[in-house]
C-alpha cells in the first residue's frame, strides 16, 4: 500500500543539533538588507562561540543546545544554527541531526597532521620570504613581536593571538596567495591547539619566546636555511608539547617526519 505525500514529507523533516523535529513550513522571503544582517549575526555568534570552545569556557565534550545557546547570548535559533554548523565545518564540534552537539575533544591524529602540514608548508614560507626580506619588515616583525611581549595572553588572549598571527604572516609574506590561503587555514586550525600548549605548559613560554626572536634575527640576516630551521623546531614544540600533555602514548610519525625534512633532522 503506497504511503500518502504527506506521511513521506513527515519522516523527511530534519531535526535540530537538540534532537528536536522541526516544522514544516515556509519561510517568508528576506530582503537582501535583512539577508546580509543576518548573516552577520551568525557570523558574531559563531565568533562569540568559537572564542568560548578556544579559551577552555566550553571543554572537550560540553553538551551544546541550540535553544540555551540562543538564550544565553540573547539571539534566535536561526542564526545559531548557523554558527552551529560553521564550527562544525571548522571541526569544534560535532553536531548531527538526531543528536544533541558536543564539543569536539582534542584528536592526537588531526593535530599531527595539521602540525605535520604546517611545519612543510611554512617552512617553505619562510625560506621564500627571507631571501627578499626588506627594513620595513624587520621593523614590522619587530613591532608584533614586542606587542606579543607585553600582553598577557591569559587576560588579552585576543590581542595576543592577532600580534602572534601577525608575527608569522610577515614572515611569510613573499609566498603566492594560494599558499597564503593554505597557511592562513591551518594557522586557524592550529590556533586551538596553540592555546592547549599555553595552558599545560605555561614554563615555555621563555623558549617560545627565544624562539620568535631567533627566527626574527634569522629573517633579518636573509638566512633561509636558518629561518626554516627555526620555525619547524618552533612549531613542531608545540605540537609535542601537547600530545605529550593529552596523549602522551600517541606516536606523532608526521610532525616527527616533516621536523626532519624542514629541521634538518635535529629534534
Amino acid at each position: 500500500m503506497n504511503r500518502s505525500r504527506s506521511e513521506s514529507r513527515e519522516e523527511q523533516r530534519p531535526a535540530d543539533s537538540d534532537g528536536e523535529t522541526q516544522a514544516e513550513s515556509v519561510p517568508p522571503r528576506e530582503s537582501p538588507a535583512a539577508a546580509a544582517g543576518g548573516r552577520r549575526l551568525a557570523l558574531d555568534v559563531h565568533g562569540r562561540l568559537r572564542a568560548m570552545i578556544l579559551n577552555g569556557d566550553l571543554p572537550p565534550g560540553s553538551v551544546l543546545l541550540q535553544a540555551e545557546m540562543a538564550r544565553k547570548l540573547g539571539v534566535s535559533r536561526t542564526p545559531m544554527r548557523e554558527a552551529f554548523r560553521l564550527l562544525q565545518e571548522e571541526g569544534l564540534i560535532d553536531a548531527r541531526p538526531d543528536q544533541r552537539a558536543r564539543v569536539r575533544s582534542v584528536d592526537p591524529e588531526d593535530l599531527d597532521a595539521v602540525y605535520g602540514a604546517r611545519i612543510m608548508l611554512e617552512t617553505l614560507a619562510v625560506s621564500m620570504t627571507a631571501k627578499s626580506f626588506t627594513a620595513e619588515d624587520i621593523e614590522r616583525m619587530s613591532e608584533a613581536l614586542k606587542r606579543m611581549q607585553g600582553l598577557t595572553v591569559d587576560d588579552q588572549p585576543d590581542e595576543w593571538h592577532a600580534a602572534h598571527h601577525e608575527f608569522h604572516s610577515i614572515a611569510t609574506r613573499a609566498v603566492g596567495p594560494h599558499l597564503q590561503r593554505m597557511l592562513a587555514s591551518l594557522g586557524e586550525h592550529s590556533e586551538r591547539y596553540i592555546r592547549l600548549a599555553q595552558l599545560g605548559a605555561p614554563a615555555s613560554w621563555g623558549k617560545a619566546y627565544a624562539e620568535h626572536e631567533a627566527l626574527l634575527e634569522a629573517m633579518r640576516l636573509s638566512d633561509p636555511a636558518e629561518a626554516a630551521r627555526v620555525v619547524a623546531r618552533h612549531l613542531a614544540r608545540t605540537a609535542l608539547s601537547v600530545l605529550a600533555d593529552i596523549a602522551p602514548e600517541y606516536e606523532p610519525a608526521a610532525t616527527r617526519t616533516a621536523l626532519g625534512i624542514a629541521g634538518n633532522g635535529q629534534a
